[in-house]
């Protein structure tokens, strides 16, 4: 049996790790709030970059055929996870979701692998796959803009190298009843479902703008406009899932401690109620044997 100042020490630490726990529970409430409104603020300018898009389809309406091109012969992929643990499940999930993805399609060819974040590139390679890189996340959401940049500009690249033709996204999506749910979707080339969708929707606006520049150029840049708002999209919604699932570990271990600690003051009330009633004995038999001593009467 433990003694009191034993199980005086194990509560202290119980509770102390209680405090920390409540800590990260409260910081991943904080971020995950960051991390929606990143995304709310995202949908007014995807809204205006659809527009954009939809006006130069419209002006060129057979230009939806040439540049859709063909489906990807070699694509990239990139897997969004997390940098650190304490998530549950998170990103043994999405790499599950990549490595069944990559079986059932059978590729000839497959282009680079890019994990963001430590944690889901190491599920990744325990799966057999081969990364190109790795990149850990941003700390915050006014971060994220630069760090699609980077990402960007490793697409170009492995474009211009020939190493892909294609890019798929892979990450975390916030869900209201799972927390949340793996998601792919296909970044490059557009899909032409959804170019011939813009192009039939029908014009809101009074007249089409008039081009200041010409057509290839003004489209190109929509189009990398585009690819922005999909990757900070996937960037900011992965983020917020994943704090979610910290959230959601956070207070089943708070639910745990809050039960061991009532257990463990449980255990130290019944050591001290032991010890107070052995040192009430211990009285008592100490009178008994000097009343005895004494040659007293018992009363």
């Amino acid at each position: 049996m433990q003694t009191i100042e034993a199980l005086r020490k194990r509560l202290e630490t119980t509770e102390d790790l209680r405090s920390i726990v409540r800590t990260m529970k409260a910081l991943a409430t904080v971020s995950i709030r960051q991390y929606e409104d990143s995304v709310a603020s995202l949908a007014e300018y995807a809204r205006s970059v659809n527009l954009g898009m939809q006006a130069l389809l419209r002006l060129r309406p057979d230009a939806v055929r040439d540049v859709s091109g063909p489906l990807a012969v070699r694509p990239g992929a990139i897997v969004f996870g997390s940098d650190q643990g304490l998530c549950g499940a998170f990103n043994e999930q999405i790499a599950a979701r990549f490595l069944e993805r990559r079986h059932l399609e059978r590729a000839s060819a497959e282009g680079p692998l890019l994990a963001v974040g430590l944690r889901v590139a190491a599920r990744l390679q325990d799966g057999g796959a081969a990364l190109a890189d790795v990149l850990a996340l941003p700390a915050s959401a006014p971060m994220i803009a630069p760090f699609v940049g980077e990402i960007l500009g490793r697409i170009d690249a492995w474009r211009a190298s020939g190493e892909l033709d294609g890019v798929h996204l892979y990450f975390n999506r916030p869900h209201p009843r799972t927390l949340y749910r793996p998601h792919d979707e296909v970044l490059l080339p557009i899909p032409i479902a959804e170019l011939r969708a813009l192009a039939a929707a029908p014009w809101r606006p009074r007249a089409l703008p008039a081009l200041s520049a010409d057509w290839d150029t003004l489209f190109s840049a929509v189009v990398r406009e585009r690819l922005f708002v999909s990757l900070h999209r996937a960037v900011a919604e992965s983020l917020a899932s994943e704090h979610a699932a910290r959230r959601a570990a956070m207070h089943v271990a708070e639910r745990n401690i809050d039960d061991r600690i009532a257990v463990l003051r449980g255990e130290l009330n019944q050591q001290r109620q032991s010890s107070i009633t052995t040192e009430l004995l211990d009285i008592v038999s100490g009178y008994e044997v000097l009343r005895e001593g004494r040659g007293l009467r018992p009363d």
